[in-house]
């Protein structure tokens, strides 16, 4: 067993599947002969669904304390200390929350067969 699969495995079980949002870059080649050479199985994932993918509302909530921020960081390691003061002070609570709405945001995919949903 692979330091990846392995990795995995250790931290989710035998039977984890991997999940990413069809992103092109996680559809190149590469990527799938990779997850294959691992024996990692991809989960597989509607299109038009990255709103299922807990991290992608991370990001977007981590953009937007970055942007409210003034002044707003002029170089590279100014949005470095930014990023990380912005990721280390985002409360808890709104972390479990969307956790929390997980089984609600899968629901209304299927709902909506794999389309749009409200989140």
């Amino acid at each position: 067993m692979s330091f990846w699969n392995n990795m995995y495995v250790g931290a989710m079980g035998a039977e984890f599947l991997f999940m990413d949002d069809n992103a092109r870059p996680h559809r190149a080649n590469i990527v799938d002969e990779c997850l294959q050479s691992e024996d990692i199985t991809r989960m597989d994932w509607p299109a038009y669904s990255p709103d299922l993918n807990p991290i992608e509302h991370m990001w977007d909530m981590l953009g937007r304390r970055i942007a409210a921020r003034q002044p707003p960081p002029t170089c590279l390691p100014e949005l470095r200390r930014a990023l990380l003061d912005e990721w280390c002070n985002i409360p808890q609570d709104q972390i479990d929350n969307l956790i929390l709405s997980m089984p609600r945001r899968c629901k209304a995919c299927i709902a909506s067969s794999g389309r749009h949903t409200p989140y």
